[in-house]
C-alpha cells in the first residue's frame, strides 16, 4: 500500500509540472482540508473570502490600473457514503465578486451562482495495527474524480483579449465543463494525526474558445484531536498549500500572460465537533508567489464552515 500511495502522489505531481485560472478567484479550485467526523452523510454550509490584486506593473509595482479585487463564496456542500468504500461529494456555492480601481475611483460588483460540482472517492484502503509501544495507528487512502459544470455565468465581455492581455478572474463561472482527479490520505497515530489532499483540476475550452489553464492543489495538514468530557472534540491543525496553474488559452492558440503561475501558503485552522455538529475555521497566508509574472498578487484567505452529520 506504501507503493500504491507513492505512484499516485508522483503522479499527480508529475501532472502538476503541465498544470490554471488564477489561484484564488471565484473560478478558482477547490479546497477540502479535514472533514467533518461523519460516519454516513452530513450537509452544512462553507463561506470563503479570498482577495487579490490584478493589473500590477512590472515586478509587482502598484499602476493607475492596479484593482484590489474580493471574492466571497457562500457554499452548501455535503458527502455521503454509500457502504464503507464509496463517498459523494456535492458543492453548490453562490459568489460575490468586488472589484475597485482605486487610482480611478472606479469599482464593480457581481453576484449570483457559481459552477455546481460533485466528486466520487472510492476507498482503496483502510487499516490499522498496534505499534511495539501499545499505541493505536489508523490509516485510509481515498481517490476518484469529479465533474463541474457550467453552471455560473460567464460573461464574454470580460474575458482576457490579446491586445489588452488582462486576466480573467472577474468572473462566476468559467462557462466550461471540468473535471477533477483526487486523492486523499489520513494517517492518525492516537490522537495525532496527518491529512493529505491532493486534486488535479482539467479544464476544457467554452463556447467562447477560451480555456482555464488546468490546475494542481496540494494541501498537507497535522492536526491533535482532544476531548473534552466525551463530548466536545476539538482538532487544532496547521499546514502548508501548494498551487501550480498553466497560463489561460484563447482561440487555442494565444497564451494570456496575465495568467496562471504558482502560490504557496501556510494553513492554521480548528475544527470542533459536539455530537452531530462540527464547525471549523482556517486561515490562509501567502509565503510564496509568483502568479501571472508577478502582475497578479493573492492575499490573505478565510474559510469556516458548519455542517451537521445524519
Amino acid at each position: 500500500m506504501r507503493e500504491l500511495l507513492l505512484i499516485c502522489i508522483m503522479v499527480l505531481c508529475y501532472a502538476s509540472a503541465k498544470a490554471c485560472d488564477i489561484c484564488g478567484c471565484g473560478v478558482g479550485s477547490y479546497y477540502l482540508g479535514i472533514l467533518p467526523d461523519f460516519n454516513k452523510r452530513f450537509i452544512g454550509l462553507r463561506y470563503q473570502y479570498n482577495t487579490m490584486q490584478t493589473h500590477l506593473g512590472p515586478e509587482g509595482r502598484h499602476t493607475p490600473l492596479t484593482a484590489d479585487e474580493t471574492y466571497q463564496i457562500v457554499e452548501l456542500w455535503g458527502a455521503y457514503n454509500f457502504g464503507d468504500r464509496v463517498r459523494v461529494m456535492a458543492f453548490l456555492p453562490f459568489n460575490f465578486n468586488q472589484r475597485r480601481v482605486n487610482a480611478m475611483e472606479e469599482s464593480g460588483e457581481k453576484s449570483g451562482l457559481g459552477d455546481i460540482a460533485a466528486m466520487a472517492y472510492y476507498r482503496i484502503f483502510e487499516g490499522g495495527n498496534t505499534t511495539t509501544k501499545f499505541k493505536l495507528f489508523n490509516h485510509s487512502l481515498w481517490a476518484g474524480a469529479g465533474v463541474k459544470v457550467p453552471s455560473g455565468e460567464y460573461d464574454n465581455s470580460e474575458r482576457a483579449s490579446v491586445s489588452a492581455d488582462s486576466p480573467n478572474n472577474f468572473q462566476l463561472g468559467t462557462g466550461s465543463t471540468d473535471f477533477t482527479f483526487n486523492v486523499t490520505y489520513d494517517a492518525r497515530l492516537m490522537d495525532m494525526g496527518f491529512n493529505l489532499n491532493l486534486l488535479y483540476k482539467f479544464n476544457t475550452e467554452n463556447q467562447y474558445e477560451y480555456r482555464y489553464g488546468n490546475k494542481f492543489t496540494c494541501n498537507a495538514l497535522f492536526y491533535y484531536k482532544i476531548l473534552i468530557d466525551q463530548k466536545l472534540r476539538i482538532a487544532p491543525n496547521i499546514g502548508i498549500r501548494y498551487e501550480k496553474a498553466e497560463q489561460d488559452v484563447s482561440y487555442r492558440r494565444f497564451y494570456i500572460n496575465q495568467s496562471g503561475g504558482n502560490l504557496t501558503s501556510a494553513i492554521a485552522g480548528l475544527e470542533l465537533n459536539i455530537g452531530r455538529y462540527a464547525l471549523g475555521v482556517n486561515y490562509q497566508l501567502p509565503v510564496d508567489q509568483h502568479l501571472a509574472d508577478k502582475r497578479v498578487h493573492a492575499g490573505n484567505r478565510l474559510m469556516t464552515h458548519l455542517s451537521v452529520s445524519f
